[in-house]
Parts: C-alpha cells; sequence; structure tokens
C-alpha cells in the first residue's frame, strides 16, 4: 500500500454511500469520526504541546521510530487515518519562541512542527523526505541501511535550527516514555555526534502529560461514549439477555463483545463477568457458572472508540422469587463502595502524586472502618493509560517509579476499587463490591463524573 501525501487527499463523495440507521452508528460514520479526531489533532499540537515543552525545558523533541515499531506517543501524533509508521519516521518538534525569547502568540505557531519521513498528516506537519542510499560495512561487506539516510535530514534540521536541550523518549519507569528502541538510539547517536547528544535529555514527564491531556471536546464525546456503555450494561444485566438457570456467565461475556462489534466499535481487553451466592465460595462456583436467582453478579467491560477507551464495574442482583430489591446487606456494601469512590474524589487533585493520594484514601479508608483496596488508573488514549496510577491491587503500600508522577489538570481516570462488607442476610458472608467508573480532571482541577456512578444495583427481574 503507498501512502498518499495528505491524510485527506482523496475522498468519496458522501452521496454515493449507502444509508445506514444512525443506530448502528451512534458516532457517525467513520469518515465524520476521523474528520472530529482530526480537528482533536490539530487542537492539541497547537494548545497543549507548546506549553508542555516550555514546562519540562524541552525546546526541541525527537522521536523517531520504524514501521510496526512505533512510539508509545505514536496515536497522539498522528491522523486517524494513519496505523503505522512509514519505513523510518522522525517527528521534530522545535519551540522557535522559547529559542528567541518570543512571547507566544498562543495560536500553535512558535512550535514546528516536522515528519521526516512521514506525510504531513493533513497539513499539520512539514514532511520532508530522503531517497538517499546509505551504505555501511556489515557482515564482512557493503550494505544498505534501509531509512538511515533520514538521519542526515534530522542532522540537518538540528544544525539549522541549534537547540539547547533535546527531549528523547527513554525512560526505565514509564513505558509510554519509553519508545527509544536501542536500534534507534544507535543510529540516533552515531549521525548526530557528540555535540548533539551531549545536548538529549531523558523527557520522561513530556509524553506521558502530552498523551494523558484530554480536550474539553473530547470530554463532550466521551459523555456520549460512556451513555452507551451504561445503555449496554442494563441491556445485559435483564432479562432480555439472563435467564436464570440458563444463562452462564462466558455468555454475558460473548454478548458483550458482540454488541459491541455489531455497532463498528471495539475494546481494549476481554470483558469479564463473575458471580457471587450465598453460602457458596468462589472455588465452588468454578470458572464459568450457570447464574440462578439471588447471585450478585459483576462485570468489566469497557469500549474504544475515535481512540479512547472506557473502563467501567457495575453489580447487578437477581432477585429471588418475592423479591422486588436487593437486600438492605447488599445495598449498604454498595453504599461502602460509593464511600470510597468519595474518599478518592476527596484526596485526588493536581499536583499530588499517584502515592500520595493511595496512603491519604487508605488512611481515610481505615479510620472509617470499612475493608477495600485501591487500584486506580488514568485513562483515555490507553485503557491503562498515561500519568500516575493510584495503587495496583498487589501494591498497596505504593507503587515504585510509576505512582511517583503526578496529577495534572486535564487528566481523566478511571476509579478502580473495591470493599468488602459482610453481608447478615447471607449469614454475614463477606461481600465484594468492585466499582470502576471513569472521571474527569478538568483544566481547573475540579472532578466530575464522565457520566455517573453507580448507585443501586442492576435488578435482573
Amino acid at each position: 500500500m503507498r501512502m498518499k501525501h495528505g491524510v485527506f487527499a482523496v475522498a468519496l463523495a458522501a452521496s454515493a454511500l449507502p444509508a445506514q440507521s444512525r443506530e448502528s452508528r451512534p458516532f457517525g460514520t467513520l469518515r465524520e469520526q476521523a474528520e472530529r479526531q482530526q480537528s482533536w489533532l490539530e487542537k492539541r499540537l497547537k494548545t497543549i504541546l507548546p506549553g508542555l515543552m516550555r514546562k519540562h525545558g524541552v525546546d526541541m523533541w525527537v522521536i523517531p521510530m520504524r514501521e510496526y515499531n512505533e512510539d508509545p506517543t505514536f496515536t497522539s501524533l498522528v491522523s486517524p487515518t494513519t496505523f503505522a509508521a512509514r519505513r523510518r519516521t522522525i517527528y521534530v518538534f522545535f519551540d522557535k519562541c522559547a529559542a528567541s525569547g518570543r512571547t507566544d502568540p498562543g495560536d500553535g505557531t512558535c512550535v514546528e512542527r516536522i515528519a521526516l519521513g512521514g506525510t504531513s498528516q493533513g497539513g499539520l506537519y512539514q514532511a520532508v523526505r530522503s531517497t538517499t542510499t546509505v551504505t555501511a560495512a556489515v557482515g564482512g561487506r557493503q550494505a544498505e541501511l534501509w531509512g538511515d539516510a533520514q538521519w542526515q535530514v534530522l542532522k540537518d534540521v538540528i544544525v539549522e535550527r541549534k537547540p539547547k536541550v533535546i527531549g528523547i523518549n527513554s525512560s526505565r519507569v514509564f513505558a509510554f516514555a519509553d519508545g527509544l528502541s536501542s536500534g534507534e538510539i544507535e543510529g540516533l547517536s552515531l549521525a548526530l555526534g557528540t555535540e548533539w547528544t551531549s545536548r538529549f535529555r531523558k523527557a520522561e514527564a513530556l509524553p506521558v502529560e502530552f498523551i494523558a491531556a484530554r480536550l474539553p471536546e473530547e470530554e463532550v464525546f466521551y459523555r456520549r461514549l460512556q451513555g452507551l456503555v451504561w445503555q449496554l450494561i442494563g441491556r445485559m444485566y435483564s432479562t432480555e439477555v439472563i435467564k436464570p438457570g440458563v444463562t452462564k456467565t462466558s455468555d454475558l461475556v460473548w454478548w458483550w463483545r458482540q454488541q459491541v462489534n455489531d455497532l463498528g466499535l471495539g475494546t481494549w481487553f476481554q470483558p469479564s463477568v463473575d458471580v457471587q451466592r450465598r453460602g457458596v465460595t468462589a472455588e465452588q462456583l468454578g470458572e464459568d457458572p450457570v447464574i440462578q436467582k439471588g447471585d450478585v453478579l459483576h462485570c468489566d467491560v469497557g469500549i474504544t472508540a475515535l481512540r479512547l477507551n472506557t473502563d467501567t464495574q457495575h453489580m447487578a442482583y437477581i432477585p429471588m422469587d418475592g423479591e422486588t430489591d436487593a437486600p438492605a446487606g447488599l445495598k449498604l456494601a454498595l453504599k461502602n463502595a460509593n464511600r470510597f469512590q468519595d474518599i478518592l474524589f476527596e484526596e485526588t487533585r493536581p499536583g499530588r502524586t499517584g502515592n500520595e493520594i493511595l496512603a491519604a484514601t487508605l488512611a481515610k479508608l481505615k479510620t472509617e472502618g470499612l475493608d477495600g483496596t485501591m487500584y486506580s488508573h488514568p485513562i483515555g488514549m490507553h485503557g491503562h493509560g498515561a500519568g500516575p496510577i493510584i495503587g495496583l491491587w498487589d501494591y498497596q503500600e505504593g507503587v515504585p517509579g510509576r505512582g511517583d508522577a503526578k496529577v495534572i489538570p486535564g487528566m481523566w481516570y478511571s476509579a478502580e476499587l473495591q470493599v468488602t462488607t459482610p453481608v447478615p442476610e447471607w449469614n454475614n458472608q463477606p461481600v465484594r463490591v468492585a466499582q470502576e467508573e471513569d472521571f474527569i480532571i478538568d483544566a481547573e482541577g475540579k472532578l466530575r463524573w464522565a457520566i455517573r456512578r453507580q448507585a443501586a444495583y442492576h435488578l435482573v427481574m
């Protein structure tokens, strides 16, 4: 496949496309989705990137990669119609205003965006390409070094601009900041020499925060996506799908996968559904139990659309004959999980690290006499997204490195946690209520649910 210069250079007439129900395309056609994503990309590059480069003291950011060995920042830097790097692609960002001491007018013109070996991404980059062949001694003979000519083009770009600090994506802590592979750093260093490699700086926080930061326009869409999540969970937790005594948990898993697929969307993980039953252990239930009346159900599901991801865990109850609601003890268990969500909101704010938030939430939880664990994470371009982790289920004392990053305004999070509560109606059998709901930290640092949280069980009746 040959890549055309310019992302939207070739288009099909909309009138030539067959009509299709809006219900089967909840977010519009692929073309409409791509146009929306392209507008997000342009605004992110113009309004978010310049400030982050200055915040972290980088006047040039260099991101080299090869086809199918893309840097983790790749999907945050390219148009929705670009699926992989082409041969070798090097993205270069240079802050002209910082270098010259000029005031940034705020229109995105201060930061040059150059794509060496790639396309202009719909006019957002200056595309520069070399067709020169480079050879070197390999295995005792002269061999062509595929794509190495781009290094000379990069050197020319750097020599012309004379950056003081060159940010590179190398990190032993953050996967999102560690895209510079061993082959690329070797080629980069050989081409530039010590004069320029001496100006390299590991720009760990820059890629992490660029990937993590979201736009208000993206939030508008995300609320719609969350609405679809709730709608599908409501259908899954209903007699439309669940037939007590017949339906297995695996049936719900594959129902979810099929529904998402039929809508033309995707997911970033295999969903799961599990059961808790009065007087029965998890080992006795087995891996794929048949769902019965009186069961408590828990699901973990997600949807991917327009390169954005959701992550949601909800609880359901299947009333016994004669019941119209969950027993009071089960409702208290959900209320306790809601309280842990409140505590997370109380302790999360920009400038705090994930480990600081973890310690504060667990201390407050203990004070209130609740038994729970915290394992919340950023979300957005990735399901387990860029930014500070607030605990892992098996790291409740703090997560070294990954938990030491700081929360920034504009991030999205999944509030993932659980509280275990003895239920009197179940002879004080502990019931684990796991909740996961996505929330927004806005530009002012205020928190709000992407749509809402679960405050009552889904009732299958």
